[in-house]
């Protein structure tokens, strides 16, 4: 281990250090002043019928709000369908749980920007993954884009 010691440019004792302090180490070591890149947030609709995803870091369920499986002309459709949507905006709790979503992601995002966070995967949970779970994914990335630090992607597992 000497020979390779001798070669270091940098020696550093990490005994003491948290994966944090470690972590802004490297960062500086390797950005030079360097903006980071954005966090990327996958915004995941899913069925819990089906399973929550593992890969969640934060989960919402939506099956609170209005259900489009229960209206025949819908059942076949996606909440990325109009019908859809509009059936689901009729309904004023609708507009009110994504405000009240969006108001949260937008306080919470910067936080996990601030403490290095690469990826966050936000996971919105209705019964099949069909409608409300859909409808809500996107309405939010609607409502998220130009958050600053951020990279929006939508995916929708069981539609």
């Amino acid at each position: 281990m000497h020979a390779i010691r001798d070669l270091a440019d940098l020696i550093l004792d990490t005994s003491n250090l948290t994966v944090h302090e470690l972590r802004d180490v490297f960062v500086r070591m390797t950005h030079d002043d360097v903006p980071r890149t954005e966090m990327i947030v996958n915004l995941l609709s899913f069925g819990f019928k089906h399973g929550a995803p593992g890969e969640a870091d934060l989960v919402f369920d939506v099956r609170c709000l209005p259900n489009p499986h229960f209206v025949d002309r819908l059942r076949h459709l996606t909440g990325r369908d109009p019908k859809v949507v509009r059936f689901m905006r009729r309904h004023s709790v609708t507009q009110e749980f994504i405000d009240r979503l969006t108001s949260f992601l937008t306080f919470a995002l910067p936080h996990y920007v601030g403490e290095g966070k690469s990826y966050l995967t936000v996971a919105i949970g209705c019964t099949g993954g069909q409608h409300r779970s859909v409808m809500v994914a996107e309405a939010l990335k609607r409502s998220l884009e130009g958050t600053a630090g951020v990279r929006l992607r939508v995916k929708h597992r069981d539609a």
